[in-house]
C-alpha cells in the first residue's frame, strides 16, 4: 500500500456534526473578526505611509563651492533707482552693487520698491546687505525700513512633514515701525540641510536661525547711511532627512501575525469561557467531582 501524504496534514478537519456553535462562540467570533479588520487598516495605513528618519555628520555633500540663495524685499520708502545689493565674505569678495538676476518693481506710486535677487555666496563666513552704497546719487532721506517677503537659501522644496518656517524663517519680518534712518542687523546661523526622497531624487537645502538688532550707522562726514545686513556663517554640521517606507515582507509579516495571533487569543478566550460554563453548569446539577 503507498504513501498517504495526507498523513502530513497539520490541520485536520473535525466534521461539522461533532462541532458545538455557541452564542458566546458567535460573539467572540465577530469581536475578533472586527478586531483583525481595524488592526488590518491600521497596519495597511501605516505601511502606505512614508517615513522621514533623521541623522547628523560633519560634512557638506553638496557638490562645488557656492551656495545659492533668493532674497526679496519689500521697502515701502526707498525708491528703486537707489537700492542695490552689495556681497562680501571673508574670503576677499567684494562686490557693490550686484545688478545680475536682480528685479526691482516700483511700489506706492514710485516712492517705494520690491527688491528682488537671486545670486551665490561663499561657503565661508560673509555677508550680503541691500543698501544705497552702489546708487551715484544718494536719497536726501533715506528711510530702510522693510517687509522681508522671502529669504531662501539653496534648493527650493517643501518637504512634508517637515517645519517650512525653518528654512525660510525671515519671511514676514517687518521693521515699518523702526527709525527710518535705522541700519538694521541679521545674524544668521545656516544648517546644511539633505533631503533624500523615496524616488531618490536629492535636494540640498539649508536651514537657519537668526537675531536681529537695528542701530543708527554714520558714514564719511558724519552722514547716515541705513543698510539691511544679513550676516551668516554655515556650521560644519550637516542634517540629512530620508524618506523610507516599511518593506513589503514587514507588512505581510505583520498580516500574519494579526490574524493567527487574534484568532489564537480567541480561541483561548472562548475555550476558557466554554470550560467554566460546563463546569458551573455541571456544578448545578450535582454532576462536579
Amino acid at each position: 500500500m503507498g504513501f498517504d501524504i495526507r498523513r502530513l496534514d497539520i490541520y485536520r478537519k473535525v466534521p461539522k456534526d461533532l462541532t458545538q456553535p455557541t452564542l458566546t462562540g458567535a460573539t467572540i467570533s465577530i469581536c475578533t473578526c472586527m478586531f483583525i479588520f481595524f488592526l488590518l487598516i491600521s497596519e495597511l495605513s501605516s505601511f502606505l505611509t512614508t517615513d522621514i528618519s533623521s541623522h547628523l555628520y560633519v560634512d557638506d555633500p553638496q557638490s562645488g563651492d557656492k551656495v545659492p540663495v533668493l532674497i526679496s524685499v519689500e521697502l515701502p520708502k526707498m525708491k528703486c533707482e537707489y537700492i542695490g545689493l552689495d556681497i562680501q565674505d571673508s574670503m576677499g569678495r567684494h562686490e557693490v552693487g550686484f545688478v545680475d538676476n536682480t528685479d526691482k518693481v516700483p511700489i506706492n506710486d514710485g516712492e517705494g520698491c520690491i527688491f528682488t535677487s537671486s545670486f551665490k555666496v561663499n561657503k565661508v563666513p560673509g555677508n550680503f546687505h541691500v543698501s544705497t552704497h552702489g546708487s551715484r546719487e544718494q536719497p536726501l532721506k533715506p528711510d530702510m525700513t522693510h517687509i522681508i517677503k522671502e529669504l531662501r537659501i539653496g534648493d527650493r522644496f517643501q518637504a512634508p512633514n517637515m517645519e517650512a518656517a525653518a528654512f525660510n524663517a525671515l519671511e514676514g519680518q517687518s521693521t515699518v515701525e523702526k527709525n527710518g534712518l535705522s541700519s538694521h542687523d541679521y545674524v544668521m546661523k545656516i544648517v546644511p540641510t539633505v533631503y533624500e526622497t523615496i524616488d531618490g531624487d536629492t535636494k540640498y537645502m539649508y536651514q537657519y536661525t537668526h537675531a536681529y538688532k537695528d542701530y543708527i550707522a554714520y558714514g564719511h562726514g558724519q552722514r547716515v547711511m541705513p543698510a539691511i545686513w544679513f550676516r551668516y556663517e554655515l556650521t560644519p554640521i550637516t542634517v540629512k532627512y530620508t524618506e523610507e517606507r516599511k518593506p513589503f515582507y514587514h507588512f505581510i509579516t505583520m498580516v500574519c501575525a494579526i490574524i493567527g495571533g487574534a484568532f489564537t487569543v480567541a480561541g483561548i478566550i472562548d475555550s476558557m469561557i466554554f470550560s467554566a460554563s460546563e463546569a458551573y453548569r455541571k456544578f448545578q446539577l450535582g454532576k462536579l467531582s
